[in-house]
């Protein structure tokens, strides 16, 4: 794009920010890919996502959105749905792709129908988790619709009794069964998988791990068999494809070596997957040679309406 007239130059607008718990972290994925695209040639706007975004998107008519929201608004269809009224191309995943990414109970349903391994969970409200175990430990107990570990509360084998939710939670949380291993995630562009990565942190992959320097460690190409290597691959692309999703997305999962491959579970896709300094989608993209300033050019070029 570089060279191109500022006449024919694309307008993109990252959106950014929003009121969602992940608000801080697209505010840094925004920043970075907005620096990408300028790289890569094009004209671009940072716009916080705000409660006035379809009326200022419609002022300004940008050729393509960015979307760089994170969690709630930005990544459950919600801001999806404007921009497909506004008719403004957007990058990631359309309005049901998003909806259904994001509400967990019903992306492990559709992953274990196309024969993607998941963890016995199930949905109850906090008044009865409070009360008493509603599963037997060890467990984890999170919102069904947040993502970046927002929230999260382990049970461990042996607590005395059941955990105490924060008032701020949602009155509806998924218990799901604790699976002891190693952390595992594959990004995935269109149809291809780019490689697995292990993190490795001294305890909860938790928030501050994910987008603090030095908060974990990657590994990539994870150190792990062939055969487990070559299943994250597989259902990472199978995960992709029957959620319906669009651009870039990355599936989590954890590994339980001392079971092979039976140890090996899904447990979310992201469709909106962080894009900061210590990222794992640029940071996977890069092993198999695709920049950052490309991997966001090509986000750009592949927008669309009616995703």
């Amino acid at each position: 794009m570089a060279g191109m007239s500022s006449r024919t130059t694309p307008k993109v607008t990252v959106l950014m920010g929003g009121p969602s718990a992940e608000r801080e972290v697209s505010l840094s994925s925004g920043r970075e890919c907005a620096a990408a695209l300028r790289e890569a040639g094009y004209e671009v706007s940072e716009l916080d996502a705000g409660a006035d975004v379809a009326e200022r998107l419609s002022a300004s008519r940008p050729d393509v959105v960015f979307n760089a929201l994170h969690g709630r608004w930005g990544e459950d269809g919600c801001v999806q749905g404007i921009l497909e009224w506004l008719r403004i191309p957007y990058t990631h995943s359309g309005v049901l792709a998003s909806a259904l990414a994001m509400d967990k109970t019903r992306t492990k349903a559709v992953f274990a129908e196309a024969g993607i391994p998941v963890v016995e969970s199930l949905i109850r409200c906090k008044a009865e988790i409070m009360a008493h175990h509603v599963m037997a430990p060890p467990y984890v107990v999170k919102p069904n619709n947040e993502g970046s570990s927002v929230g999260v509360y382990i049970v461990q084998e042996s607590a005395n009794g059941p955990p105490l939710i924060a008032d701020e939670m949602p009155e509806h949380l998924m218990v799901e069964a604790y699976v002891a291993g190693r952390e595992l995630t594959v990004s995935v562009r269109e149809d291809r998988a780019f490689c697995v990565t292990e993190i490795l942190s001294d305890g909860w992959y938790d928030y501050h791990a994910k987008y603090s320097p030095g908060g974990s460690r990657h590994e990539l190409p994870a150190n792990i068999p062939a055969e487990v290597t070559e299943a994250c691959l597989a259902h990472a692309v199978t995960a992709h494809r029957v959620l319906g999703c669009r651009g870039v997305s990355r599936t989590d999962f954890r590994w339980d070596d001392a079971k092979g491959l039976a140890g090996l579970v899904a447990l979310e896709t992201n469709t909106q997957p962080g894009m900061t300094p210590t990222s794992l989608v640029p940071e996977q993209a890069a092993h198999v040679g695709i920049s950052f300033p490309d991997l966001c050019d090509w986000l750009v070029r592949d927008a669309s309406c009616g995703r």
